[in-house]
């Protein structure tokens, strides 16, 4: 049996945290499905289809990961790609009760996914995409947080 897993989230952008995780994620299971929320609520800077092509350009690598835009809920999109597994990052404990309220929120929807935590490196626990947003906006070299294709994204965003 082909062990899946799903990997969702917003990616607005995507940061070494989000990849720690997917290169962790990519030797536990076969095939891992990076699934990108549109998440309007949040006012994503980049648009799906950007984060997309920003996130295969950093997963290029692994060749058994996969990335798409996805709608709905994430259980759901776990059956289509016959996964098991939702992968959450956890970067501090202030991101626990939200992410457990969502795995107990899932586990309701569809008792057959399980949803699996996993912690980035200590070095990237205190990165979120907003606070390399803010950093970005205000002129920040932010090389040391995201992908240099990222990077260069960022810059042409807030050059407008």
């Amino acid at each position: 049996m082909t062990r899946k897993a799903i990997y969702p989230g917003t990616f607005d952008p995507v940061t070494y945290g989000h990849l720690d995780v997917i290169k962790r994620a990519s030797v536990l299971y076969d095939k891992v499905f990076i699934a990108i929320a549109p998440n309007e609520e949040k006012f994503p800077l980049f648009s799906p289809e950007e984060r997309e092509v920003m996130l295969k350009d950093a997963t290029k690598k692994y060749n058994n990961v996969e990335v798409e835009i996805f709608n709905g809920l994430v259980v759901d999109y776990a059956l289509k790609k016959s996964a098991k597994v939702v992968l959450r990052g956890l970067r501090m404990i202030s991101d626990f009760e939200y992410e457990f309220q969502m795995a107990l929120t899932n586990r309701k929807l569809n008792d057959d996914i399980e949803t699996v935590f996993m912690m980035p490196n200590e070095s990237y626990s205190y990165l979120s995409s907003r606070l390399i947003k803010e950093a970005s906006k205000l002129g920040a070299n932010v090389s040391k947080f995201v992908p240099k294709n990222v990077e260069k994204k960022l810059k042409e965003k807030f050059k407008k």
